[in-house]
């Protein structure tokens, strides 16, 4: 006997911060570009040398792969990139992020339960307005 996990009932208070979305049949994902990480220089990207390769990664580990950077760039020469990868905590500004749906067959008349999911997070501004008061 299996039941059917029910959705939450409630919506988060800012659902556009989760990084994955189950409340439907369509199962969505916030997704990073590692190649646009590595072309825009990145300060949060390492890199290191084992068994002949070179690999990179994310030091904030917006995405928790370690990828070959001979073949991510082989494949970013390609028509169609290197893609993109699952973001395991939310991005960051800077980072190149989207939001990923599969089985989009699935949708049923109601349509998305949680359309807030597909803003991506606004940034802090990089800027702060100060007023000075002065008595005349």
């Amino acid at each position: 006997m299996s039941e059917r996990l029910s959705a939450p009932a409630e919506l988060p208070l800012r659902p556009q911060d989760e990084i994955e979305c189950r409340r439907c049949e369509v199962h969505c994902d916030k997704v990073v570009y590692p190649g646009a990480c590595v072309e825009r220089s990145c300060p949060f990207v390492y890199a290191y040398e084992a068994w002949g390769h070179t690999f990179m990664g994310c030091m904030q580990k917006v995405f928790d792969v370690e990828i070959d950077l001979d073949l991510l760039r082989a494949a970013e020469r390609r028509r169609g990139g290197f893609g993109a990868v699952k973001a395991r905590r939310a991005p960051l500004p800077m980072c190149p992020a989207d939001v990923s749906s599969c089985y989009e067959h699935r949708e049923d008349e109601i349509g998305c339960r949680n359309p807030e999911f597909f803003e991506l997070p606004a940034a802090r501004p990089s800027f702060r307005v100060v007023a000075t008061l002065v008595d005349r």
